[in-house]
């Protein structure tokens, strides 16, 4: 166990990395999509379909996201600023816009289907910048597919302040994008077992931490409390904040907490809600260590697998894919 520990844990869950400036008061600026074209030093990261544009490794590198800039390029069927890099002196910083492309546009950019790389694969594997660049990206892209019109009269609405805000074109109010709160639990017991479910809608030894989403008019504490008792039938307490990472499928902030079995209940008595929860187990970090190789962990990409290795006090590895078929 000592040896475990003493791996350094992430400091902060995959997909909340980011070293890059989001520069937004730049977004309202007037003429800003034309300064951008002109810029020579503008860059666009190219997204399909969910799946960002990778530059081709060279000699075994790290695999870095592709950047272009906007004059190479053909008509995106999206465009909104991301931010600028962080520049080191004398190099400036750089500019950067997502821009999403149709099928032919895609095939036109890159016609090789391997250089799109969806953000669960794409983020374990990129650095901070990067990483944090393609998480933006598609939270955006997200909740641009899926807000099209005016929540209040229905009328199409038109793009504004470079792609982070939406105006109707009827009523002239604006919209902002949105993201569903979320809590992610780590349940542990009095002998520091943790707590595992399976989820409904998951194959047979597909197992993760317990989450929901946060109820209008509820704090994040009050939900970990409601989600657990709901789920497993279990009352907990001493719940503590870990972290946060957005979680853009489509638009959720996954806030981690942990929590204990409260004093005087029994860590036997739970019992999965049979509609969402399946199937409930405790292991303790010699049982799952013995699990690995027939029980299925979640991704790298995930902040449950950031939440048990920091549990674990290490790497998980398991031979057993995390599929959702």
């Amino acid at each position: 166990m000592s040896e475990r520990c003493a791996v350094p844990e992430p400091v902060v869950p995959p997909l909340a990395r980011a070293s890059f400036d989001r520069d937004a008061a730049r977004r309202s600026h007037d003429g800003f999509a034309a300064a951008f074209d002109a810029d020579p030093a503008s860059r666009v990261l190219a997204l399909h379909d969910g799946r960002v544009l990778l530059a081709p490794r060279v000699d075994g590198g790290a695999p870095t996201v592709e950047l272009r800039h906007p004059g190479e390029l053909p008509t995106a069927t999206l465009r909104a600023y991301l931010g600028r890099t962080l520049g080191d002196e004398p190099a400036p910083s750089t500019p950067i816009e997502l821009r999403v492309f149709d099928d032919a546009a895609a095939h036109a950019i890159e016609p090789d289907a391997t250089r799109w790389v969806g953000l669960r694969t794409a983020a374990p594997l990129l650095g901070d910048r990067d990483a944090g660049l393609v998480t933006e990206a598609v939270a955006l892209a997200n909740w641009h597919a899926r807000h099209t019109h005016c929540p209040l009269c229905g009328a199409p609405t038109a793009i504004v302040q470079a792609g982070w805000s939406t105006r109707c074109v009827v009523d002239d109010s604006s919209h902002f994008p949105r993201t569903d709160p979320a809590v992610i639990v780590i349940v542990t017991d009095d002998e520091d077992r943790v707590l595992l479910g399976s989820n409904a809608l998951w194959e047979q030894h597909r197992f993760s931490v317990l989450a929901g989403f946060v109820e209008p008019g509820e704090s994040l504490e009050a939900a970990v409390v409601r989600e657990i008792g709901e789920e497993a039938g279990l009352p907990v307490d001493r719940v503590d904040y870990l972290g946060s990472q957005p979680w853009p499928f489509p638009a959720s902030l996954m806030c981690a907490f942990t929590a204990r079995v409260a004093s005087g209940a029994l860590a036997s008595a739970a019992v999965p809600d049979g509609e969402e929860i399946v199937e409930l187990r405790w292991y303790s970090r010699e049982e799952l260590t013995a699990a690995l190789d027939h029980v299925a962990l979640p991704g790298e990409t995930s902040i449950a697998r950031w939440m048990l290795e920091r549990w674990y006090g290490g790497p998980l590895a398991s031979p057993v894919p995390w599929s959702t078929t």
